[in-house]
């Protein structure tokens, strides 16, 4: 029975990841006019709270190998390139979007919050 929650668990940290690499990629290529949205704080700072989000949730979905660096680091690396691609498509699509090299590097910091929180917290609670 454990093994089996165990896995059901596991399965679910992959579907969070997912969901969460879905929906910053559909808010992030929808229209400014469909949004109709009031944000009253720094959109470079969603950015960074975005990415270490959607880092923690990897890093948690593929726990398995959370001491290897290599494993941190490629799952880093594909998240910054998602985030490239991410404002290379809203230059490129007639979305009322523009790129923003800035919000790469946003992307980055919350990137690398993300894997420090990680270690942090791997460090913490010896548990994860």
């Amino acid at each position: 029975m454990r093994k089996i929650i165990k896995r059901l668990l596991g399965l679910s940290t992959y579907a969070i990841s997912i969901v969460l690499t879905i929906l910053i990629a559909y808010l992030s290529l929808l229209s400014l006019k469909e949004l109709n949205l009031k944000i009253s704080i720094s959109d470079k700072l969603l950015h960074v709270l975005a990415y270490l989000v959607l880092t923690l949730s990897w890093l948690f979905a593929i726990l398995k190998s959370h001491k290897s660096f290599k494993v941190k680091f490629q799952v880093g690396f594909a998240l910054f390139i998602f985030g490239i691609v991410i404002e290379i498509l809203q230059s490129n699509m007639p979305l009322n979007r523009h790129g923003d090299y800035l919000d790469v590097f946003a992307n980055f910091l919350g990137i690398l919050g993300g894997i420090i929180t990680f270690n942090y917290l791997f460090r913490f609670y010896k548990v994860i």
